[in-house]
């Protein structure tokens, strides 16, 4: 009974950017010279969370943020607390931490292992920048402009006066310079744990939970079982059930939403490759370099192996030379996602 699936998902991507609190997100990759662009593992994670919760409608976990009034009255920012409570499905999933002083620190390590996605191959993304305006010039006269000189709000006659001694104009326009944009085929990975998918661990000398939560849930109808990491609780079959399809479609369906609506792309999934073997879902998606350039080329590579079920959207057609694309692939890869996961026997992994 392997307790592992992996998961590998091609997506397009089209003069977009995954990250905006600085900008696009890049590294440069050493053996061909590029800078490319990523989203992090946690974005990723956060997304797919996201629309988890999204679609089963319900709220994610209640997050406490801490602050401490120091020495100098200032106000530092301390370690923020989860609730430690897996009857939030984000906690189940994403695991948390709690460390806080005089007690014993919870964590408990999300059964969700996710990569950053990246380009395929260096070479089949790039990036690229443009400057934007926040522009109102086309009606000057109902957008004030303000002129201060250290704290003084300068009058409507101080301003003209200044702007004709140093032959200036003041439009009402603002410059947005080297925004980072791009475009290319992307990959990501997820490795399901389901060894402790859908398991807390109940060990009180590096716990996951208080005594206070283990009763809880045991009065909720959580199952007491062993794992290869002892003794722990099931969350109920009926419960399960209702998570599974949904964990399936976020895994393949999510969207980074925080993405700027300017720059929106629907960053559409090719195609998806699912084994229980890391291996092989590398090798369904790939790339290859082109013997017969000159210049450094890579092709995109969808390819059918031994021990790895793959599914190609219709849209994979427009950058990947395949004949393998069908209508209701993602549909097809959500059922054997929610296959392989209920197949396995939560609450009898250790055989007796």
């Amino acid at each position: 009974m392997n307790p592992f699936i992996y998961l590998r998902g091609l997506r397009h991507a089209d003069h977009t950017v995954f990250c905006v609190q600085e900008g696009q997100k890049t590294y440069f990759d050493n053996q061909f010279n590029r800078v490319v662009a990523f989203s992090s593992g946690q974005q990723v994670k956060r997304s797919i969370l996201a629309e988890l919760t999204n679609q089963m409608n319900l709220p994610i976990a209640r997050i406490t943020f801490n602050y401490e009034i120091n020495k100098k009255n200032e106000l530092e920012n301390k370690e923020p607390w989860s609730p430690c409570d897996p009857t939030y499905v984000d906690q189940l999933l994403g695991g948390w931490m709690k460390a806080q002083s005089g007690s014993t620190t919870l964590k408990r390590r999300s059964p969700l292992s996710i990569s950053a996605m990246r380009p395929l191959h260096p070479l089949l993304a790039g990036t690229s920048k443009e400057n934007l305006t926040f522009d109102r010039s086309n009606n000057p006269d109902y957008h004030p402009v303000n002129v201060r000189q250290g704290d003084r709000l300068l009058s409507e006659v101080e301003i003209l006066e200044y702007i004709k001694a140093n032959n200036r104009t003041l439009p009402r326009r603002n410059w947005i310079p080297d925004n980072v944009r791009t475009t290319g085929l992307f990959v990501y990975d997820v490795a399901i744990d389901l060894r402790t998918l859908f398991c807390v661990s109940t060990n009180l000398h590096e716990p996951e939970l208080e005594m206070t939560t283990i009763e809880e849930l045991k009065n909720d109808g959580w199952i007491e079982s062993e794992n290869v990491f002892g003794k722990c609780l099931v969350l109920p079959k009926e419960k399960r059930e209702k998570i599974i399809p949904a964990l399936a479609n976020s895994i393949i369906n999510w969207r980074i939403t925080s993405n700027q609506a300017r720059t929106f792309s629907p960053m559409e999934t090719l195609a998806v490759a699912i084994s229980q073997n890391a291996n092989k879902i590398a090798a369904a998606i790939r790339a290859k370099l082109d013997e017969d350039s000159e210049q450094p080329k890579a092709k995109p590579i969808i390819d059918e192996v031994t021990d790895a079920h793959l599914f190609v959207a219709l849209t994979a057609g427009g950058y990947i030379q395949t004949h393998l694309e069908s209508e209701d692939a993602l549909e097809k890869a959500e059922k054997k996602l929610i296959e392989l996961i209920s197949n396995f026997d939560f609450e009898n992994q250790i055989e007796k």
